[in-house]
Order: structure tokens, then C-alpha cells, then sequence
């Protein structure tokens, strides 16, 4: 199932790579496409949408949608 967010917060490499290991911790078969210029995270996981929007709200950012 694929996944997307609307992260606020993002900045930089490092914020990319946060979100990134805490997403593949909770499912490490996930795929995840990250761009920072549109605040979307997009996630193809079998994880539901609520467990992945706390793994990135854990990281210190913002889900907004």
C-alpha cells in the first residue's frame, strides 16, 4: 500500500535520512521517496497509515496531512 504525507519540517540530508531509518526500522521492506521541495514523504509499506505517521511525528516532525 502506498503511503503519502505531508511533513513539515524538513530541511536538510539529515532530516531525509531520520524520517528514512525510522520508517525502515518499523517495516524494512519499505520503499520511501522523500522531496523536501514539496514536503512530501512517500511510503510503499504494509504498515498502516497511522503506525507510519507516529514512526514520523517520533522523529520531531510535523504530519499534516
Amino acid at each position: 500500500m502506498i503511503h503519502i504525507f505531508e511533513v513539515t519540517g524538513m530541511t536538510c540530508n539529515h532530516c531525509e535520512r531520520a524520517i528514512t531509518q525510522a520508517i525502515l526500522q518499523s517495516d524494512p521492506q519499505a520503499e520511501i521517496k522523500i522531496d523536501r521541495a514539496i514536503n512530501q514523504v512517500e511510503v510503499q509499506s504494509q504498515q498502516s497509515h497511522e503506525v507510519l505517521t507516529q514512526t514520523i511525528e517520533q522523529e520531531g516532525y510535523v504530519v499534516v496531512s
